[in-house]
């Protein structure tokens, strides 16, 4: 994927015949056998319930009742008087260690940065603290003396150095590709120096049409079908019809059968995005134990059809939304399943770590992305598009064949980096995810040549050495939970390594093949 092109991800769904799509009142989306294969080198022997598996309802309460003792918990920490701590989430795992994840405001001003994790096991006892900072949270004075924009927000800034305090920014506009543009622009409130800024709007590119003919879960509506799905949080797809704002019209249809597997066909576009978004939610709950993005068993919405002639897809965590453009010709629309899962997954590490989209961290949240899309494609065991570490191998963006990115040797395309060095931060996000994807490429499947699905793979490692894999199962789940219960979001290579490996103790225990094999992938991009 090209760098103003952000991950989510090419996709594909190969055009068959004709894409006779049956809606269905109720039943799980599938997609031929819906049975993930999982042969890399290791048996399937983690599940969602190692994960621990907590409900929206109970995710919920558990909110709440942290939220009521959050003054004792910042006592605890040893913060300040005007330190206060926001309950974000909370996630009890098979273990019954509970680990709540905090904003912090200070004199009532949010504390960028200032994000932590506390982990208490089931006896009350601590078993330690995640902070994005370990400096000292505390200002001079809360009244800014340089000017700043009307719409400024007021803020401490934490995210490197010691705290200051800021002005945030958001300046709204549309990227050069046609994407909207929410950039945000962190300021020294005294000396008006600028200290940081990221786009909050995270895009993909690749053409679509490749799943075939699916299943869907609709909904009865007016005089035919909506495509609700009332089995996954209610999630919409809307025709933007070629609109850039709002959230369109509600796709309908008559008789419940959708598309007719061309981009010709205005439907074509939603049922692959109806189909991915419902992939993707099998997944986290089958695979993660999560009930949807947020955990909070609400979904998001799909927007199709996005402005004209529009190369691209974006996640909009304001909107809490996936939005696909229909490509150069407007009949190739960028809404495959991996597409879907990139898209959506960077809304699971908003929800989560919240990773910083610039530097080390910024390449952490692409390929966590990545990660989650490539495993969602192989979860989905589609004969017609199956599973690979290829990113956009569908689309032939670069008009040759190749795809956009390579997980086992990501400098195959032309600036990813396959090992970590101290100007990885430097990179544009795209370039330095390749770190993290040749990672988890090296953690599931190990290094070496060998083909998977008729895709042949040679991946190598920094020092020579040879890595054995554990599975895809294992990897996603080792990533998951350290992205969810160990990453902050400031977290760069070094904070992932030490997150994977405490993620990988609390699965498979101290002494495990699967914590060597986490250390030996981390080495083998040498981040050590």
């Amino acid at each position: 994927m090209t760098p103003h092109m952000n991950t989510r991800r090419a996709a594909a769904l190969t055009a068959v015949a004709a894409m006779v799509v049956v809606g269905v009142q109720t039943g799980s989306a599938t997609a031929g056998p819906n049975t993930p294969d999982d042969t890399a080198s290791s048996t399937r022997t983690a599940s969602a319930t190692a994960l621990g598996v907590n409900t929206a309802s109970q995710r919920s309460s558990a909110i709440r009742a942290a939220q009521t003792d959050a003054t004792a918990a910042a006592e605890s920490l040893g913060l300040g008087s005007q330190e206060k701590l926001i309950v974000r989430d909370v996630i009890k795992d098979a273990h019954g260690t509970v680990h709540t994840r905090y904003e912090r405001t200070y004199a009532g001003l949010p504390v960028l940065g200032g994000d932590l994790v506390t982990h208490t096991a089931s006896d009350g006892s601590s078993k330690g603290v995640d902070k994005a900072t370990e400096a000292r949270i505390a200002v001079p004075s809360t009244q800014p003396k340089a000017k700043s924009a009307a719409s400024a927000r007021k803020v401490v800034w934490a995210g490197s150095g010691k705290p200051v305090l800021a002005f945030e920014t958001v300046r709204s506009g549309v990227q050069k590709d046609g994407t909207p543009s929410k950039v945000h622009t962190i300021t020294d409130a005294t000396t008006g120096k600028k200290l940081h800024s990221y786009e909050a709007v995270e895009t993909g590119t690749g053409n679509s049409q490749y799943s075939g003919q699916v299943t869907l879960t609709t909904t009865p509506g007016g005089s035919g079908f909506e495509l609700t799905d009332g089995e996954r949080g209610g999630h919409k797809t809307y025709d933007l019809n070629q609109g850039s704002s709002g959230t369109g019209d509600l796709v309908t249809d008559a008789d419940d059968t959708w598309g007719d597997g061309t981009g010709n066909d205005r439907q074509t576009a939603a049922v692959d995005a109806h189909y991915g978004a419902a992939t993707t939610w099998d997944f986290y709950k089958s695979e993660l134990g999560r009930s949807g993005i947020a955990g909070d068993g609400k979904a998001a919405y799909s927007r199709v059809h996005y402005g004209n002639a529009y190369v691209n897809a974006f996640w909009d965590d304001s909107c809490f939304c996936m939005t696909y453009g229909d490509g150069a010709d407007n009949k190739s629309a960028l809404t495959a399943i991996d597409v879907a899962g990139h898209e959506m997954s960077h809304g699971l590490t908003a929800a989560t770590a919240n990773l910083d989209y610039s530097g080390e961290s910024g390449g952490l949240n692409e390929a966590t992305s990545d990660i989650f899309g490539t495993s969602v494609e192989f979860f989905a065991d589609n004969s017609t598009d199956a599973g690979d570490y290829l990113i956009g191998e569908k689309i032939d963006i670069n008009g040759d064949g190749t795809p956009l990115r390579y997980m086992d040797k990501p400098s195959k395309d032309g600036g990813s980096a396959d090992y970590w060095d101290s100007g990885v931060g430097d990179l544009d996000v795209h370039y330095s995810s390749g770190v993290a994807n040749h990672f988890f490429y090296l953690l599931a499947e190990g290094s070496g040549a060998k083909t998977i699905n008729g895709v042949d793979y040679d991946s190598p490692t920094s020092d020579g050495s040879t890595v054995t894999g554990i599975g895809r199962q294992k990897a996603y789940q080792i990533w998951y939970k350290a992205l969810s219960v160990y990453m902050t979001s400031t977290t760069d290579y070094a904070g992932a390594r030490v997150a994977t490996q405490k993620a990988a103790t609390d699965l498979f225990g101290a002494d495990s093949a699967e914590l060597a094999a986490v250390d030996a992938a981390w080495t083998g991009v040498n981040v050590k």
